[in-house]
């Protein structure tokens, strides 16, 4: 049986994390200092692309639990939600892709995984969340459905619904 070149994990003190070059120092720094220590908190949960061929990390994401101000949605939007301040989400905080893997489908693959997850969380969560560092990172964001906030473009959510209708689970 082959064995996929490409499986993404839980990160675990088994992975060497010092060859990861993203071409982004905040968030290449973060993944070599800081993520265990957020993991350790329970303040994020930090998954990972590994290239089982080459034995390396291929790109990363972490996740947490976030709200959304109702406010900041579109009208059409939060008119259909519960009249609360606040909705809850599931956020994306940091992602990126090993210089030597971009252009290559890992982003996306690693979206797709962080959209399963959200969905199938256990908790009540509307949407999933994301800061986009950038307008680049934005239209990346943008081309698989997210939506922008009313008036803070990089700061995007997808409805988990629309997620579940999208790739046929419900």
């Amino acid at each position: 049986m082959c064995q996929p070149q490409f499986l993404v994990v839980a990160l675990d003190n088994s992975h060497n994390r010092s060859e990861f070059n993203s071409g982004s120092t905040p968030l290449d720094t973060y993944f070599a200092t800081q993520v265990t220590q957020d993991i350790r908190r329970n303040v994020t949960k930090c998954f990972i692309a590994f290239d089982t061929f080459q034995k390396r990390i291929a790109g990363y994401y972490t996740m947490s639990a976030a709200e959304i101000p109702l406010n900041m949605l579109p009208c059409d939007i939060s008119k259909k939600l519960p009249r609360y301040p606040t909705i809850p989400a599931v956020r994306i905080g940091r992602f990126a892709v090993d210089k030597t893997y971009q252009a290559k489908g890992i982003g996306s693959a690693l979206l797709a995984d962080a959209i399963i997850k959200a969905c199938t969380v256990p908790i009540g969560a509307y949407a999933l969340l994301v800061d986009a560092k950038d307008d680049k990172a934005a239209g990346f964001y943008l081309h698989y459905g997210f939506i922008q906030y009313f008036d803070s473009p990089n700061t995007l959510f997808l409805a988990l619904e629309t997620a579940k209708s999208i790739s046929g689970e419900s």
